[in-house]
């Protein structure tokens, strides 16, 4: 039956979300779903839970939702109970993907359970690194947002109302979002892989100013 639920759950994400556009596609939630499961053969956890939340994870992002912050959750619900999984893992699952999505550098998300830790871990290691600076200017221009404007200044967003409405650069989102993303990480096997991608945006964005202004 898991296998049965995961497979079906990954054609009907993939027939979903393949033609997004903004970085949140089906090949972003494929490496998520990937990741997590890595991180779960080094952490534990129930693996049917961390999958199934890893590809239900973006089916209605709150960024696509009017700011819905339950709207995923909704979703998830919905396709899990049409596909008879057990309520508890529709329940587990679905608490996953109503409370694992970043909403500020000021505000608190930390996940309940192991298996919350290890889908949030995967999504955030797939913000950062080169894939998370891709991601970061397609999303940027999807948004019709600068790509960088030396007089726009820097926010940490307090609270969730603050960073849904912010207004900004694709570039400011480093500092708002991705620069801080390592130290938010809830497991040990999530870390070690951040360590790299972290140092690699840290390399672009001193490159990126550079040329900015200008230099060699």
């Amino acid at each position: 039956m898991s296998s049965e639920l995961i497979n079906k759950t990954a054609e009907y994400v993939k027939a979903t979300m393949v033609k997004e556009g903004t970085g949140h596609d089906w090949f972003h939630i494929e490496r998520v779903w990937h990741l997590a499961k890595a991180i779960q053969a080094k952490e534990g956890g129930d693996l049917e839970i961390v999958e199934l939340a890893a590809l239900l994870h973006d089916i209605a992002d709150w960024k696509f939702s009017d700011g819905d912050l339950d709207a995923g959750a909704k979703v998830s619900r919905e396709w899990l109970t049409q596909i008879n999984a057990p309520v508890d893992v529709i329940d587990h699952v679905c608490e996953i993907v109503g409370t694992l999505s970043y909403k500020g550098a000021g505000v608190p998300d930390k996940m309940k359970t192991i298996e919350g830790q290890i889908v949030q871990d995967a999504d955030r290691l797939d913000a950062i690194g080169a894939i998370g600076i891709a991601r970061c200017f397609a999303y940027g221009g999807h948004k019709n947002r600068p790509l960088y404007d030396p007089e726009v200044k820097l926010v940490n967003h307090a609270t969730f109302e603050e960073y849904k409405n912010k207004e900004g650069t694709a570039f400011n989102h480093f500092y708002e979002k991705l620069f801080l993303l390592k130290d938010r990480l809830n497991t040990q096997a999530a870390k070690k892989i951040a360590q790299g991608r972290h140092e690699f945006m840290q390399e672009f964005v001193d490159r990126f100013l550079k040329e900015w202004n200008g230099q060699d």
